[in-house]
């Protein structure tokens, strides 16, 4: 099904995606997500020229005429029989190890194989009105821990306990990133707002003035030489929770992420040793992990603390690089981890 827009005085300058939201008000398909991912897939044409920029500007007689496409099917989640790695678990909530490589819900390109098949598939002996609920999300891409509340009741209550806002002193969410660069501050803060990139809203992009408030603290575990380019281990405390945030911060300081497909760099190019530089090349996801989350425990008011282990891929890394026994106060990386967290 096609439709054609006549671009008029009130469309003069507007993005695109924008203009095609006023004109088709009485399609219920066309949300701006479904808008935006029309024009990226080029089913958007003005004056008969192509456009995929959703920033593109329409100008007064444009003649626009867009490919509605069916929306797609929507995706049932099947409980399936997945093992998972379960960290903690009481009445209210449990706690899960993500390996990298998982998607957390299903989707459209994802409809099965994810956490949240494995979870239903764990809560068929659950007591009655009992349904896991995943309270956050990691990138696919990203392992480590995940909390799932047990019903929606303790799901409302969780994500009050971890909300990420400057205000939620009680939650600590910690990761751990392996980044090229010499990091030579041993502990500091990264705020810088984040907002869409708008050329592609998968992109997150930092700025100092748009966007929204974010903040990031760090800790530098551990760092080597690696001529040429420098390779350190951080810790990264979320302040604030915004999609893709410690791997945008990063990367705005100069420290992109080992591995990171979106915001990297092919930094093993310029490591001299050639072994180390074998092991970069090819590790295959971002080199970062959601290492330990604390919170208060929303029923019984005590402090819970969980830590995931850090996975076979990522201790190999760390030991190509020497990383695990270079550590900024002389401890082993492992014996490091053990450390109460600071802010």
């Amino acid at each position: 099904m096609h439709r054609l827009v006549n671009a008029d005085r009130g469309d003069a300058g507007r993005r695109l995606d924008l203009v095609l939201r006023r004109h088709l008000a009485d399609v219920g398909e066309a949300t701006r997500t479904r808008v935006q991912t029309w024009i990226a897939n080029g089913l958007v044409t003005v004056n008969g020229s192509t456009i995929r920029r959703v920033s593109a500007r329409a100008s007064f007689g444009d003649r626009i005429a867009v490919q509605l496409s069916e929306p797609p099917p929507r995706t049932t989640m099947a409980a399936e029989d997945i093992p998972l790695e379960v960290l903690y678990e009481d009445d209210c909530l449990l706690a899960v190890n993500k390996p990298a490589g998982v998607v957390v819900h299903p989707a459209f390109t994802h409809p099965a194989g994810t956490l949240m098949n494995a979870l239903l598939g764990r809560a068929r002996n659950w007591p009655a009105g009992q349904r896991p609920s995943i309270v956050g999300r990691l990138d696919k891409l990203t392992s480590g821990v995940v909390i799932v509340a047990r019903s929606a009741q303790a799901h409302a209550k969780l994500q009050r306990a971890l909300s990420s806002t400057p205000a939620s002193i009680h939650c600590e969410k910690d990761y751990l990133a392996v980044v090229y660069g010499h990091v030579k501050a041993r502990r500091g803060t990264i705020d810088l707002r984040l907002r869409h990139d708008r050329d592609d809203r998968r992109r997150i992009v930092a700025s100092t003035t748009a966007g929204v408030a974010s903040l990031t603290r760090f800790e530098r575990v551990a760092h080597v030489a690696a001529p040429r380019v420098g390779l350190s281990l951080l810790r990264c405390r979320l302040v604030t929770g915004r999609r893709h945030q410690i791997r945008v911060h990063l990367a705005a300081r100069g420290w992109p992420i080992v591995g990171d497909p979106a915001y990297g760099e092919a930094g093993w190019t310029k490591v001299a040793d050639v072994a180390l530089a074998a092991a970069l090349r090819a590790f295959p996801r971002q080199a970062l992990h959601a290492w330990r989350v604390s919170f208060i425990h929303p029923e019984s008011r005590a402090r819970v603390a969980v830590e995931a282990p850090l996975p076979c891929d990522f201790e190999e890394l760390l030991a190509a690089a020497g990383l695990d026994r270079r550590t900024t106060d002389g401890r082993p990386a492992h014996e490091w981890s053990a450390r109460p967290a600071r802010a």
